[in-house]
């Protein structure tokens, strides 16, 4: 009997320490400030903490830009790539004929592609960790 409690603690811990792991390897996606843009629009700045362990040779995101009434304004497609591995990357995108204090929340609804170096594509979902410093949330 004891056998088989250290086989299981030692499994658990196994089982613990991959989570762990897990949850380390994370690719953060922080919408770090807009600016107003000279047709009236908004750019966001956008920066990318890539702590997976692989390099993204595809990485583009669908984003939903909602009013500050929470309804859609538009759809937009942004690629993020190349993402290199345990690094920080600033992206800067244009998000047309809204302003930036028009922006409430940006809704990451889709990836069109998320490809490691060399692999193939991959769900993204699960490792990414979105944040927002500015007055608009970022969400999945």
């Amino acid at each position: 009997m004891k056998d088989v409690s250290v086989w299981l603690l030692v499994a658990a811990l196994a089982v613990s320490a991959q989570s762990a792991t897990a949850q380390d390897a994370l690719l953060s996606v922080e919408l770090n400030k807009f600016e107003t843009a000279e047709d009236g629009g908004c750019q966001a700045y956008f920066l990318f903490r890539n702590q997976t362990g692989k390099s993204f040779e595809g990485f583009e995101m669908s984003l939903a830009i909602l009013d500050r009434s929470g309804v859609i304004d538009r759809l937009l497609s942004v690629d993020a790539a190349p993402l290199p591995i345990a690094r920080t990357t600033l992206k800067l995108f244009a998000i047309p004929e809204i302003a930036c204090t028009d922006i409430s929340e940006i809704v990451l609804h889709d990836m069109a592609s998320c490809r490691p170096q060399n692999e193939e594509e991959t769900d993204c979902f699960a490792f990414l960790d979105l944040q927002s410093k500015t007055n608009a949330a970022l969400v999945k």
